[in-house]
This record gives C-alpha cells, structure tokens and sequence, in this order.
C-alpha cells in the first residue's frame, strides 16, 4: 500500500499526572477534584477549561470529554452529545476506543520481557517468530524496528478495507468496507500477511520510518511466544492491573461494556452525514490499537509508567529513543517505543499518544517531569475535507482542540521549554 493511505491508520493528526485520583460521578458539568491532600494547586483555571473544551463542541465536534492533572489537582469537564439522535450528553467518565494509545501498553509489556530476558530489544525477530516472519527479513528486522516503526513492513489497512485502496481520490473510494468488516473477524496472521506481502516501505532500520499497525500485530505474537499466554491476557495482568486502571480492557466483542458515545466516522467527507461505528469487531486494529478505556484510567496509566511503577528507568528511556518517523496523518513525528515526543513552545515536553479508530479519537500526554497530563476523547473521526494532493485541510475543530490542550498543558504559564522537561 502506499504511503497515500497513511490517514488510513489508528494514529490520529495531532496528557499528565500522578496520585490516587478521588473518584467524581459522570456527569456533564466539570469537576474538580484533589488528586491527594498535600500537593499543591497550580495552573488549572476550570472556567478557561470549560470554556475551551465547549468550543472544540462549538467548532463541530459532537461530543468531547476530558481529564487534566496538574500537580495534585485534577479537572473532569465534558461538552456536547454522546448520541446526535437523542441528545444524550457526554459525561467526564465515559469509556471510549483509544485506538493507538494501545501502542504504549504493548510496548511496556515487550520491555518488561526485556528486563527478564526474554527477548533481545536488538534481536532478530526471526529469533522468536521463524515461521511468522522468515527469511533475510526476519533476520534484519529487530524487535526494536517494530517498535519503534523503522521495520519497512507496510501497513496492511489498505487491504483490509479494500474499497478505501483509491485515497485520496474521493470519487474513487467507498465506505463499503467499512460496512463489510462490521462484523468480520481477523486474525493476527491474516493481517500481518496482508502487510508483509506488501511492498517493503523502507529498509530494516532506515530513516525515517513509516508508522505501520503490521509491527505492533507481530509484537502481539511475540508477547504470546514468549509469555506462554495471549498478549490481552498478559497485558491485562502485568500492565493494566500493576497501573490500578479499573476500567481499561480489550473487547471480547463489537459493543463497548458500559457508557460510551456513539461513535461517528466521517472519512474526509466521503460518508456524509458521519456514520456510527460504535458497535464494531476490533479484530482489525488487534492488540495495537483494540483497547477500551476511560481519560482518568489513561492518565493514571501514563502517570505510573513515568513514575517507574509499569517498567523500570532504564526501560523507559529506551522508550524515550526517538527517531523521525513518517505517522500516517503524513507528519513527520518523533517517535521512540510506543510513545511520541511532543514539543510545545515556552511550554515543556511531553510524551503520550494518539489514536483513531472508526468514529472515535483520543490523545494523552504527560510532561516530562510528570506533573501536567490530559486525556481527550472525541467522537467524530477524520473530520478535515482533504485537497487534491490528499492532504487534510485545517478545520475550526482542529485550532480549537490546539487551543484546549494548550489551555491544559500550560495553562498561564508562560516558563522556558527546558524548564519544565
């Protein structure tokens, strides 16, 4: 496939905190909460907030909902509708597919197998899955290449969904497999073949690399050989639990298990009105980007994997390698293990996540001293109208939601990038 069907993937165009967070009931109205009784309060402005968030609504998006941390504070606020039928509003607690997000899970299981030895962050893959991916390939290709996208393996989306094979050209494109795969159940191999009979997108190790689903499906496989066990189950009991998330999991089925939004997907303008995909088989995304989960459950779970509680130090700066890496939104991000580097002018570093499914997008980021986080939960997807070239075109939604997560990230203040990292 190529790169023309990067918008295609679970990681979305372009949150932070630690502490036991005090439970607040899902309602539509903001909140604000003491994540524990000493620390101290600074730069959560709830009304600027609240203000911000309702217009990320206003701008278009149906239904957003958030959670920031700032050093022992913690805002939940929530805008808009969680159905367009019915009315019935978002809530702060609400589950939601995060998509890509999963991404970060997965990698912190693989290095935890790495700090029993295990597996070889610089071994073949070949090493573990001969049958899965053999030959010079499974030779070169590293279990660090996987995850950190500089493989070459190409993403197998366009060929799960064949009907979207001509983007960017609208005319040439239809949702039929969209409504075909509602109910299809993938395998594993089914989809990783699909990627790895593909064009190689890059050599092993190249610069930059090319974001693919295929390398975090083969580091599923790899969990499972090694771990004895499947990677859901593996993730489920040393990741999700170790971080205390109560309310992530990976679906067993199309529904989601509890409150959620409708999901509505409207692909560049190519289904019109946006169409709901909240009762949908995962199988697609598979272990990269399956995952079920709330903003508080996503922000603790980056709060204790910078607090040295999912992996050790030394794994986390493996994570924190970066290198350019082409996302399939067609940026060029930098990119380490399962987490992005994202800089904010006179504002700090952060390191978190992004990720689309059908109908739904979220984000999470947490600075690089651990003391400011977001989440964000949306329920439109691929909102942009997209140019001749391909390129999705700027939409109000877009500077609205910069707007938000700076109001969230830095809120007033107004310090040195260097400071706060």
């Amino acid at each position: 496939m190529k790169i023309g069907l990067m918008a295609l993937a679970s990681v979305a165009m372009l949150g932070v905190g630690t502490g036991t967070v005090t439970a607040v009931p899902a309602t539509s109205e903001t909140a604000v909460v003491r994540a524990d009784a000493t620390g101290s309060v600074t730069g959560v402005d709830p009304a600027r907030l609240k203000s911000a968030l309702d217009d990320v609504h206003r701008a278009g998006m149906p239904g957003v909902f958030a959670e920031v941390r700032s050093d022992g504070q913690v805002w939940r606020g929530a805008s808009g509708v969680a159905d367009l039928e019915t009315g019935r509003p978002v809530t702060p607690g609400m589950l939601q597919r995060v998509g890509s997000l999963a991404k970060t899970f997965v990698a912190a299981a693989v290095l935890q197998q790495v700090e029993k030895g295990r597996v070889g962050l610089d071994a073949p893959i070949g090493r573990y899955l001969p049958h899965l991916v053999p030959g010079e390939r499974g030779e070169k290709i590293t279990v660090r290449m996987l995850l950190n996208h500089t493989s070459g393996i190409a993403e197998y989306l366009g060929y799960a969904f064949p009907s979207l094979q001509g983007f960017p050209s609208l005319p040439d494109m239809s949702p039929k497999s969209l409504d075909d795969n509602r109910f299809k159940r993938f395998t594993p191999a089914e989809l990783i073949g699909m990627g790895l009979r593909a064009p190689a997108v890059g050599e092993p190790g190249g610069s930059p690399g090319v974001y693919a689903n295929t390398n975090y499906l083969i580091l599923g496989e790899l969990l499972e050989k090694v771990t004895g066990t499947t990677a859901e189950t593996y993730i489920t009991q040393n990741v999700i639990r170790r971080a205390g998330l109560r309310h992530t999991v990976f679906p067993v089925g199309p529904r989601v298990d509890g409150p959620h939004p409708r999901m509505y997907e409207a692909f560049f303008g190519l289904i019109d009105p946006p169409r709901d995909y909240s009762v949908y088989d995962m199988s697609w995304t598979g272990i990269g980007a399956s995952l079920v989960s709330t903003m508080e459950d996503l922000n603790r779970f980056y709060g204790k994997l910078f607090d040295g509680k999912i992996v050790k130090p030394s794994s986390l700066a493996q994570m924190r390698r970066t290198g350019p890496v082409i996302s399939q939104s067609g940026q060029m991000i930098s990119y380490g293990l399962g987490l992005h580097e994202l800089q904010i002018p006179g504002c700090g570093t952060f390191w978190g996540n992004d990720g689309t499914v059908w109908g739904a997008e979220t984000q999470s980021w947490i600075r690089a001293d651990g003391k400011r986080q977001i989440s964000v939960a949306m329920n439109l997807a691929r909102w942009n109208t997209i140019d001749s070239s391909g390129r999705p075109q700027r939409h109000p939604i877009d500077d609205a939601l910069t707007a938000f997560k700076r109001q969230a990230l830095c809120g007033d203040e107004d310090a040195p990038a260097e400071n706060a990292s």
